[in-house]
């Protein structure tokens, strides 16, 4: 009978995209991996940053927004900051897959519009209303999106 050789030191190599990692066949994964965390998003920094107050001033959207009786102090009278971080708005600025996630809902949306046209058909005039209600949405909602996706992208960016 022919006994077989003992293998040398049996290892695996698992490839990334910026190492290698060796560890024994018997483990799991590699004894202590690096965990790489992204630096905390400062945001009103990069507001500051980004000269985004005063880009509004300009724009006039400040002195838009008081003629509607929206000012400073009309926002901490009813305490939209506070409902704001309630519903995770705030928290949500600051979340590294928040972008993501609003550009996949951008692109679902844009894609519904013309599914809803293409799959609805055009037999009676509440159906037609329909394509045009949906098709109307999901452009707005899918801009929107885009638009939120984009300027959050920007918010977290660092320097």
């Amino acid at each position: 009978m022919a006994t077989q050789k003992p293998l040398p030191s049996a290892a695996k190599t698992v490839s990334s995209r910026k190492n290698s990692t060796v560890f024994p066949l018997d483990e799991q994964g590699p004894r202590n991996s690096p965990v790489v965390a992204s630096p905390p998003v400062k945001l009103l920094t990069r507001v500051e940053q980004l000269k985004l107050l005063s880009k509004a001033e300009k724009a006039g959207l400040l002195s838009a927004a008081e003629k509607f009786g929206l000012s400073l102090s009309t926002i901490e009278k009813l305490g939209l900051l506070s409902k704001a971080e309630e519903l995770g708005v705030l928290s949500a600025a600051t979340d590294p897959g928040t972008p993501g996630a609003l550009l996949s809902l951008s692109l679902g949306l844009l894609l519904l519009g013309p599914s809803c046209v293409y799959l609805v058909p055009e037999d009676y005039p509440w159906e037609v209303a329909l394509q045009v209600v949906v098709t109307l949405l999901s452009v707005v909602g899918g801009s929107a999106s885009f638009a939120a996706s984009n300027f959050v992208s920007n918010l977290q960016k660092s320097n």
